[in-house]
């Protein structure tokens, strides 16, 4: 007689969708103390899966850390670029990792494949390589890489579209003009 093969199941870390939506609403509902919550919830999750952990998951939750960090007023202001500096690096790092195959391709390339900002691979080669960039530009880079992980990733994991959509496009393409004018500015702190 032969035998069934059951289906591979597949583990995760949170008990439910239930879980994970309350988790994601937590990360991105603003309030730090419900944020705070979200990203304890994340920390066990990271506990029981380890380095299975998503990347996108890992990657928000130490963003958000930082937001975190910064609304508490327990760090100065050297701390926060420093804190938020080391979430985008490892941000870009690892999303574009995964694309890099034997030959090394530019970071602004993959950037470009993936839809991350060039202006947010600029600042992470000045936060690598360069001097440290004024806090307002970290928070902003902050704000962009959560939001493209929030289209890009969570969404997307709901089966749905709960981002707004943009009503102006032209206002995004002027805020990046703007934010690689700065970047490209001596004017750094």
């Amino acid at each position: 007689a032969r035998r069934r093969l059951k289906p591979l199941r597949t583990g995760v870390a949170w008990r439910g969708r239930a879980e994970w939506d309350q988790v994601m609403v937590g990360l991105y509902c603003g309030d730090s103390r419900l944020q705070q919550d979200a990203l304890d919830r994340v920390s066990a999750w990271k506990s029981r899966y380890g380095p299975k952990m998503p990347l996108a998951v890992d990657c928000t939750a130490e963003l958000i850390r930082c937001k975190v960090l910064d609304s508490s007023g327990r760090l100065k202001s050297h701390e926060l670029i420093l804190s938020y500096g080391l979430a985008l690096v490892r941000f870009v790092n690892l999303i574009t990792e995964r694309k890099q195959k034997m030959v090394s391709i530019p970071l602004r390339q993959l950037a470009r494949e993936v839809n991350i900002p060039v202006w947010v691979v600029d600042l992470r080669h000045e936060l690598t390589h360069g001097k440290l960039p004024r806090l307002a530009l970290c928070r902003k880079g902050c704000d962009v890489v959560l939001d493209w992980l929030r289209k890009m990733y969570w969404s997307r994991q709901l089966g749905n579209n709960l981002c707004e959509e943009d009503e102006d496009e032209g206002d995004e393409e002027q805020e990046e003009m703007e934010a690689n004018a700065e970047l490209d500015n001596d004017a750094w702190e």
